[in-house]
């Protein structure tokens, strides 16, 4: 089966600090990741095209992953970052899309998850600024905590016309086996037609004691919510070496889908990816 991986990252510590991989836990990390790490483990795995995620929130980062982009397979796609809080947002945007690469720009991330501000994705100068991400005809990654879940789906109802894609499924808490009010929340975000959902970041959520059977209840909600047309597959590698291997995460994405159709199965590791981000 043919796979976009629409979720992973890479980092080059000597260029930026990645000022996140802080304590103890995230010490495996704190080293370079570049594509030429990434590239055996996404052929072995089918892999054939991938979308690359920013990390950090330094304009900077941006032009560096379309440079990538722009020097060919396997990156297809790019999440960049820009401030949406200031005016001329879209300028910013047609200015990236003017560089090397700039033709790979499909989407903006903003780390929610950081921000104090429960509220922060309906300020009136961050609406203005995702209006221009869809003006743009852009899409907008979710990376939220499970308590940011309603504001996220308010902000999807005020923003029919942009695309929000909810990054490692709101971060449910995994590790306790807790599902709710997570689960509510996420069906209320699905309830929004704009919105899809991304099949990643669940074995660092559940932890080393990960297992395939803890995976599936969280897999099935967001499978009953969005629907195999609304999900795709993302490895959020190299932050999923901390618990698993890549071929450990593909494999265990292919066994959690493992009841779809065929062509199910081809929307969520495939066709929904390349359809959001215009890949």
């Amino acid at each position: 089966m043919r796979t976009i991986d629409a979720h992973h990252h890479v980092w080059d510590l000597s260029v930026r600090d990645q000022d996140w991989l802080t304590g103890p836990e995230h010490a495996p990390l704190r080293r370079n990741f570049g594509l030429d790490d990434l590239l055996p483990a996404a052929r072995a795995a089918g892999v054939h095209a991938t979308v690359v995620v920013q990390t950090v929130t330094v304009a900077g980062e941006t032009p560096e992953l379309l440079a990538l982009a722009a020097a060919g397979e396997p990156v297809a796609g790019v999440v960049g970052w820009t401030d949406l809080t200031v005016p001329g947002v879209g300028d910013t945007l047609a200015a990236l899309r003017e560089l090397p690469g700039g033709d790979k720009l499909v989407g903006i991330r903003h780390q929610v998850q950081g921000e104090p501000d429960v509220a922060w994705l309906l300020r009136p100068e961050v609406r203005r600024g995702l209006a221009a991400v869809a003006a743009a005809g852009l899409a907008y990654d979710l990376v939220v905590l499970p308590h940011q879940l309603p504001v996220a789906a308010a902000a999807a109802a005020q923003l029919p016309e942009l695309t929000f894609v909810l990054d490692h499924l709101g971060k449910p808490p995994i590790a306790s086996g807790t599902r709710e009010p997570w689960a509510a929340d996420l069906r209320a975000l699905a309830a929004r037609p704009n919105t899809v959902c991304k099949l990643s970041g669940m074995v660092t959520e559940a932890g080393q004691d990960w297992t395939t059977e803890g995976l599936r209840p969280y897999t099935d909600t967001v499978l009953e919510a969005f629907g195999p047309e609304r999900l795709m597959f993302g490895s959020d590698w190299p932050v999923c070496t901390l618990d698993a291997s890549y071929a450990e995460v593909v494999d265990t994405a292919h066994r959690l889908t493992a009841k779809l159709s065929p062509d199910e199965r081809r929307q969520v590791f495939e066709t929904t990816a390349a359809r959001v981000y215009g890949i």
